[in-house]
């Protein structure tokens, strides 16, 4: 696999300067049909695993191009597989929820869907990650593949995803038999639109691309009692102090200078009368890591300054604190094989330019895109970041990312037509990477 990438991508490299031309004027005339379906998927956005209506707006668009299309796949997400002689599989993927999030873009397409959390809290809907971008994309490049079919052999294997944002749409595609029911790709690629690089530019990171994320619950028992008399009483609030501040220290002093991790203390909540010590505090965690050793040392080093903190304090046993791991809720870090990266990164080099095409660290947030390759580690992976901040606030803002909207924001808004524009054809591109004829 590995040499047939390289193979594919140097001979990519010395066609692209006419191939680019060529598949950069076909994206460009697609480009108004293709803001068209941007602009109805961002007005219209679903949360996760409620994609009914942008995951058939994406199959019938396979449908009509000739793939071979399931649908209800991980119970919303759609399948399409077309065949075009002997070769490797390539999988393409897009995810399609929304966030319960209020839209303040101002955009006139700016979404005014609301709908009910998970939580049972009435809520507008907005597309604030850019996953209406992912789609776009995903329909571009499928149009492109299948007028370049006389270039490639092989079969491409398109999924849209549902349920990215509670990190279970890509289990419940795999447990729905993603892998036996449809061909089982040697390659899987992705893009995700980054609010902190200039519209058009492309960013690529080797080896660890998004972390592990882990949610973990704590609760803090002690003895309840009057705020006049705390001698009487074991204050969970000072004892869940005392624990933020040791947590610290697994960052600063357990984990190596050399390796990233991150806890953070989201929520802490305990009491409710300035009079009243409460017998119960809680607190909500994310941990953040690359690595499995890291994520090992984080999890338990959780549980052990917790624990400690308590017998310190003189809790009783039975009022030690709980330690809750949201394993249903945990993403794995996703990892950038080094073949299938350097190929593409290098192909892609040629076709937009150095100063389009940039090596970029590894970031913090997670992405179940993880689990495609981790379901199989013998499948490349490869998910990519295309710049979506539009050039007038870029220059504003000089390029300072803390000055910007962030992905998640209700004012986050990509410029559509660069970044729709760039992904199509680089998703395009990094395919015919893998499927290109000899």
């Amino acid at each position: 696999m590995r040499t047939r990438l390289l193979a594919a991508a140097a001979s990519l490299c010395l066609a692209a300067p006419a191939s680019a031309d060529t598949l950069r004027d076909a994206v460009a005339k697609d480009m108004p049909s293709l803001l068209t379906l941007y602009r109805d998927l961002h007005a219209n956005p679903e949360l996760s695993m409620q994609e009914v209506k942008s995951a058939a707006k994406l199959a019938a668009e396979a449908k009509r191009l000739g793939f071979q299309v399931t649908t209800g796949v991980g119970k919303t997400g759609v399948v399409a597989v077309m065949k075009n002689g002997p070769g490797p599989v390539v999988m393409l993927r897009a995810d399609m929820d929304g966030l319960p999030v209020d839209e303040k873009t101002g955009l006139p397409y700016a979404s005014k869907v609301r709908g009910t959390s998970r939580a049972g809290v009435e809520t507008g809907i907005m597309h604030a990650c850019g996953h209406d971008t992912h789609m776009t994309a995903w329909v571009g490049a499928a149009r492109r593949l299948v007028a370049m079919k006389d270039q490639w052999s092989g079969t491409l294997v398109m999924i849209a995803q549902p349920g990215e944002e509670t990190s279970e749409g890509a289990v419940a595609m795999l447990r729905d038999g993603l892998y036996t029911r449809f061909p089982k790709p040697q390659a899987v690629i992705g893009f995700h639109d980054s609010a902190t690089l200039p519209a058009g530019v492309i960013g690529y990171s080797v080896g660890p691309a998004l972390a592990n994320v882990d949610s973990v619950d704590i609760t803090v028992r002690g003895v309840g009692g009057h705020g006049a008399a705390p001698h009487t009483t074991k204050d969970p609030i000072v004892l869940g102090a005392r624990i933020v501040s040791a947590l610290q220290t697994l960052v600063s002093r357990e984990i190596n200078p050399l390796e990233s991790a991150v806890v953070t203390v989201g929520s802490f909540h305990a009491g409710a009368k300035h009079n009243i010590i409460s017998d119960e505090a809680k607190m909500l965690l994310t941990v953040r890591s690359y690595t499995p050793e890291t994520r090992r040392i984080l999890l338990d080093g959780i549980r052990r300054i917790a624990r400690g903190e308590a017998i310190a304090a003189g809790i009783p046993e039975d009022r030690m604190p709980e330690v809750l791991i949201r394993e249903a809720e945990y993403t794995p870090a996703t990892f950038n094989t080094e073949a299938l990266t350097g190929s593409t990164a290098a192909l892609l080099t040629q076709r937009f330019g150095a100063e389009r095409v940039k090596r970029v660290p590894p970031v913090m947030a997670g992405e179940d895109f993880s689990r495609f390759h981790l379901a199989d580690k013998s499948i490349e992976s490869l998910i990519f970041w295309v710049g979506g901040v539009p050039a007038p606030v870029w220059q504003k803002a000089a390029g300072d990312a803390s000055k910007l909207p962030s992905l998640h924001s209700p004012f986050w808004a990509p410029d559509p037509e660069p970044t729709i524009s760039t992904a199509t054809e680089a998703m395009t591109a990094a395919a015919l990477g893998v499927l290109a004829k000899k």
